[in-house]
């Protein structure tokens, strides 16, 4: 079987044509991973920050509960006689 130098040439266009379209699509795709991974890295960075100011929160609401109980004084149950 005899393979004229055209069809080489097309096989080898089609095949250049093919690699080039597949690295253009991986490179787009990895351009997306990386955006998309640096806003997950905003959003957990916003929930960290969140998370300690309701800690602080959690903190606050501690003292003043415990501050509003020694004004109020021991449970008359508690109290002796």
């Amino acid at each position: 079987m005899l393979v004229t130098p055209d069809v080489i040439g097309v096989i080898v266009a089609v095949f250049v044509a093919a690699v080039t379209f597949l690295g253009g699509v991986s490179g787009l795709l990895a351009h997306q991973t990386r955006q998309i991974g640096g806003r997950f890295d905003k959003v957990d960075a916003r929930f960290e920050r969140i998370e300690t100011r309701m800690d602080r929160l959690e903190a606050e609401l501690t003292e003043v509960k415990i501050a509003i109980a020694r004004i109020e004084g021991p449970h008359p149950r508690l109290l002796r006689p």
